[in-house]
């Protein structure tokens, strides 16, 4: 029964491994206790209530890397990169729209104007009969 136990054990902090290092064999990466289960190959009931400290230990892990997958922590990086970006020309933004409050927003942004006369939709062309064989 020892050697269940260490197998298990074993599997576990292998499926954390694999899922902090973003390489996961069997599972998503998201970094939750389902998948870990999953990875490791053992029921959730097995991290929850036999292997408390693994678990624990896992979301320890989980916290220290911000909870973002190595595998996507590039791409968050970009996310905030442009973020930042985005601040100064959504203040500009704001400040155009506020200059002028009688223009509607979406024409400052479309450089569209309206006319004021809605358009009828265009007719469809009158079907023609084609010659049927005799």
């Amino acid at each position: 029964m020892a050697t269940d136990r260490d197998a298990e054990r074993d599997a576990i902090t292998a499926g954390i491994q694999r899922l902090l290092d973003g390489r996961p064999t069997r599972s998503t990466e998201a970094l939750t206790t389902l998948p870990l289960a999953a990875e490791a190959g053992v029921k959730r009931w097995v991290l929850t209530h036999k292997h408390v400290d693994l678990k624990e230990e896992f979301v320890r892990r989980k916290s220290e890397a911000n909870g973002i997958p190595p595998a996507f922590q590039h791409l968050h990086a970009r996310a905030v990169d442009a973020e930042a970006a985005a601040k100064p020309l959504r203040e500009d933004n704001d400040h155009l729209a506020s200059a002028s409050p009688s223009m509607p927003r979406s024409s400052t942004n479309s450089g569209l104007s309206w006319t004021g006369a809605p358009t009828a939709p265009p007719t469809a062309a009158p079907v023609r009969s084609l010659p049927t064989r005799a």
